[in-house]
């Protein structure tokens, strides 16, 4: 029987249910068949939204480049970014990706204004009176080693928090960190390869 869920990993859990180093992992927080694993991973020090499944097929189409899908980010940056900067990230920048010179393809990247409406993190980022942060909208179709922290020190703009709000239709919309949802096989299915069915 496959299962099917959406979590909010927080910040500073592993991607994996089996522990290194005595770090937290998923199994920390969700309660799940040992057949279940992520599809895909979100780095130890970035946060939200991750698919658990054992349908190996979801598995393989979500990680196969040829099915590529939109990632939404949520990103929180050191400084106040500049409309050069969001044009440079949506034209793609170069970053080395296992020691080799990666350009990034074009992407949509729009300054937040405000603040999201997202949940505290623990611990916070640190606070400094003097420096602004900024929040942007970042859309990939690509998901290289730590890259979205890469592109934002690429144009300048090192990045203090991340979280994955999005994976085409589906979101952590109403989800905190360390909770899930469940869903069924057409809900999850629709909500991802809605476009391609057409």
């Amino acid at each position: 029987m496959h299962q099917y869920y959406i979590i909010y990993k927080p910040f500073q859990v592993l991607s994996q249910f089996t522990s290194q180093e005595g770090k937290k992992t998923l199994k920390d927080f969700f309660p799940v068949a040992s057949d279940v694993y992520p599809v895909g991973r979100l780095d130890y020090d970035s946060e939200g939204l991750l698919i658990l499944t054992n349908d190996t097929a979801l598995n393989h189409r979500l990680l196969n480049p040829r099915f590529a899908h939109d990632r939404e980010y949520w990103v929180q940056v050191d400084g106040a970014i500049t409309s050069t900067a969001l044009h440079q990230l949506e034209r793609g920048v170069t970053i080395a990706v296992d020691g080799k010179s990666h350009r990034t393809l074009p992407c949509k990247a729009v300054a937040m204004g405000a603040e999201p409406n997202v949940p505290e993190r623990v611990p916070p980022i640190r606070y400094r009176a003097q420096i602004p942060t900024s929040w942007i909208k970042l859309i990939l179709q690509e998901g290289k080693n730590r890259q979205v922290r890469k592109m934002t020190a690429q144009v300048g703009f090192p990045t203090l928090r991340l979280i994955r709000y999005r994976i085409e239709g589906l979101t952590i919309e109403g989800l905190g960190p360390g909770e899930m949802r469940n869903l069924g096989r057409s809900e999850i299915y629709s909500a991802l390869f809605a476009k391609s069915n057409h």
